[in-house]
């Protein structure tokens, strides 16, 4: 009788991991940055569709997230990476941090986002990294808009720039990159050295720049800032009573605005490489790209999705962006920024 009660507890034993087995390869977990965001009932229906149950881990911002990922390559934290980006994208490839997988749904982007030729990484979205601008402010100050980085630095514009520390934020690092390819690696300190003779300021992130510095939409008194040529959309959609105009512009002018590409790739070690591959499959779908842009503000890869009616009227997309090649961005970038620490931040 003893023998029995025990071969009974074992054999619950045995069916309770099972199912607990059974569950856990249900589970997809996602890793992202903290702006990863998404409409409830986009995501219930793909889980609906999949029997697959998301979790999203956030892990601070791209390189915060990166960096985490690659402490933790030989036991990953999940299943797929959502939001790296070209500026980081080399640290992840070197580091092997994805296995190769083709979406179907690749025929749908643009060959120009596709910087991986080994597709370790999917294009999810893309965002330009532009200077905005105080409408009001340079209307009643019948100021004309700059055109290039050069006119940045001309005394018209004296006290008028905030951009972000390269080292600690992502726009920041977008704009630096910017300079280095309009003005060359032989050229560009000069002309950081130029920019801060004419009193522009440096923050140390997005936030202190846009809500605090930026006299469009906070407290400071700079009607200039490097951010998103999809910041003006945002500030109509958010706006608490509704506006005719919108209160800040994006400057799209040739060789002023880098081109900043987000990918999703599977993580090498994944448990559950099929739910994986829905899962980027899904993030390419014409459900999650078309609600993207009014979760996270950035422009779909998916040439079948439908850009929002704000997005249509105020969000710009630049006819020539800055395009640097990946293989330089990853072999210069920590260099680049500490030289940029030591000669701009001194």
């Amino acid at each position: 009788m003893r023998r029995t009660t025990i071969g009974f507890t074992v054999l619950l034993l045995i069916l309770s991991i099972q199912t607990v087995s059974a569950q856990d390869s249900r589970t997809l977990t996602v890793i992202a940055h903290d702006s990863f965001n998404y409409s409830e009932a986009v995501m219930a229906a793909f889980e609906a569709q999949t029997g697959l149950r998301v979790e999203v881990l956030r892990l601070g911002d791209t390189g915060s997230m990166v960096n985490r990922a690659v402490l933790t390559r030989r036991n990953p934290l999940g299943d797929v990476m959502f939001g790296i980006d070209n500026t980081f994208l080399g640290r992840g490839l070197e580091n092997d941090l994805f296995v190769p997988y083709v979406s179907p749904l690749l025929e749908k982007v643009d060959e120009s986002l596709l910087i991986d030729p080994e597709h370790r990484v999917t294009p999810i979205d893309f965002g330009d990294v532009c200077l905005n601008y105080d409408a009001a402010y340079f209307a009643s100050n019948d100021l004309p808009l700059p055109t290039s980085l050069q006119d940045l630095a001309d005394p018209r514009y004296r006290g008028m720039l905030v951009v972000q520390n390269p080292a600690t934020s992502s726009p920041g690092l977008a704009f630096l990159l910017t300079t280095i390819a309009v003005f060359g690696e032989d050229g560009y300190l000069d002309y950081w050295a130029d920019l801060i003779a004419n009193e522009t300021l440096i923050a140390s992130d997005w936030t202190d720049a846009y809500y605090g510095q930026f006299s469009a939409t906070g407290q400071g008194t700079y009607p200039l800032v490097v951010s998103y040529a999809s910041s003006p959309p945002a500030e109509v959609f958010f706006a608490e009573t509704e506006l005719e105009s919108a209160p800040t512009g994006a400057i799209v002018a040739d060789e002023t605005c880098f081109r900043q590409i987000e990918f999703a790739g599977i993580l090498n070690g994944t448990d559950n490489l099929e739910g994986a591959q829905q899962f980027i499959d899904f993030l390419l779908s014409v459900e999650f790209q078309s609600d993207m842009p009014l979760q996270m503000f950035v422009f779909p890869v998916n040439q079948d999705a439908v850009l929002p009616e704000v997005f249509v009227e105020y969000a710009q997309i630049p006819d020539n962006p800055v395009r640097l090649d990946q293989a330089l961005i990853d072999a210069n970038r920590d260099a680049w920024i500490q030289t940029w620490v030591e000669n701009i931040l001194r």
